[in-house]
């Protein structure tokens, strides 16, 4: 990798163990024990922090909150909320601050307690024509997860896509998850039956949530949290851990328009720059992290981050090409379990940060031999309807 490339890494990270904390703990408490783990693992101490991104979850001012709550005085302050891809974007912003030379330490922290509160992520409806961005969808009963049934529904109706391929995504991230024993104590917590690896007819016969996708394309409902550290190259070089370095990053927002096309994702807008900017092509990704609200989710960012073309999606995820364990095959998918088999508090995609991170590592649990390239991307908002995406390209020495 040339050293001009080398502008800003991942260093420290942590995930928070507990996936229901029963109200025993706040989402800030969440964050505070995260961060002060990521900043351990990387050898660093709260003094050496110097900017702080905050998608403002934890409560309060966001940024404000969290320096006051870490105490510490950051020259950098970045609340950037879009949702799950939050984080995406503020690896990318921490990149180009640090890069810069306005900072030479971020912290990314999340927490969130969606299970312990009750929190209905995806059935709950939306308040009646509360904002004029609303007025197309919450007076007809819209909800998060019809979003993404319907645009499930027009890739069918489009290019033939199958319910047995879209298992293909709910097998392969299940199979990852019963490595993961954080994952199997979460799913043990949240009281999921019958835990063990999942098959195509498992996936397409469970409960049907919203036509035409079935209770495991459905991702749970968690708490958790965890943070990133990034670091300059100088910071870099003395830390504990190897770095994983952010080589390109893209960020983009969608939303309907009329004669739109809602199965491309923003993604068709982020994933060329964060690539482009890289210098890399999606087929050289040895993992994938990406965000897996629900199956749909998966197979249409797949399509738009370039693995494959636009309605191939369901035939190129076909004979299990996503596990970690056919890395001639395609990126292996999600190998902490994912949303839809690890966690899911609510905005999922620090997660995805802290997974790939572990790869390039060597430190997963369901570990791809010799990865060397990365790809984390998060979807904010919902699918189908007003959305955000975020590109981010990691790669190790």
């Amino acid at each position: 990798m040339p050293a001009k490339d080398r502008q800003a890494a991942i260093v420290g990270i942590h995930e928070y163990p507990s996936r229901a904390v029963e109200g025993l703990v706040s989402p800030l408490q969440i964050k505070a024990a995260s961060a002060a783990s990521a900043l351990k693992d990387a050898g660093l101490n709260w003094s050496d922090v110097d900017a702080i991104y905050d998608a403002g979850e934890g409560g309060g001012f966001g940024g404000l909150t969290i320096a006051d709550y870490f105490g510490i005085q950051p020259s950098v302050i970045d609340t950037t909320n879009v949702g799950g891809s939050s984080y995406e974007f503020h690896a990318a912003h921490a990149h180009r601050d640090i890069a810069s030379g306005k900072a030479n330490v971020a912290l990314l922290t999340y927490g969130s307690t969606a299970h312990s509160t009750s929190t209905a992520i995806g059935v709950g409806g939306g308040g009646v024509g509360m904002h004029p961005a609303d007025n197309l969808e919450s007076f007809y009963g819209m909800t998060l997860i019809s979003n993404y049934a319907m645009v499930a529904h027009r890739h069918m109706h489009d290019y033939g896509t199958t319910s047995e391929q879209l298992a293909e995504i709910s097998t392969a991230t299940r199979l990852h998850a019963m490595r993961n024993p954080e994952a199997v104590a979460a799913m043990t917590a949240l009281e999921f039956l019958d835990i063990r690896e999942t098959t195509i007819d498992d996936v397409v016969g469970s409960r049907m949530i919203a036509d035409p996708l079935h209770l495991l394309e459905c991702c749970m409902i968690s708490d958790g949290g965890g943070a990133v550290v990034i670091a300059s190259p100088e910071v870099a070089a003395n830390c504990k851990k190897p770095p994983v370095w952010i080589l390109g990053t893209g960020e983009a927002t969608k939303y309907p328009t009329a004669g739109g096309d809602i199965t491309t994702s923003a993604a068709a807008q982020s994933a060329p720059l964060a690539f482009g900017e890289a210098g890399v092509r999606a087929d050289e990704m040895d993992v994938a992290m990406i965000y897996d609200s629900f199956s749909i989710t998966v197979l249409t960012l797949l399509e738009d981050l370039g693995f494959c073309k636009k309605g191939e999606g369901g035939s190129w995820v076909e004979g299990g090409r996503l596990r970690f364990d056919r890395p001639g095959d395609g990126p292996a998918l999600n190998t902490d379990g994912g949303g839809l088999s690890s966690n899911h508090p609510g905005m999922r995609g620090i997660f995805l940060l802290i997974e790939a991170a572990r790869q390039l590592r060597g430190e997963s649990t369901s570990q791809v031999d010799g990865a060397r390239l990365a790809v984390a991307h998060g979807n904010g908002g919902s699918l189908g309807s007003r959305h955000s995406g975020g590109t981010v390209i990691l790669g190790s020495d």
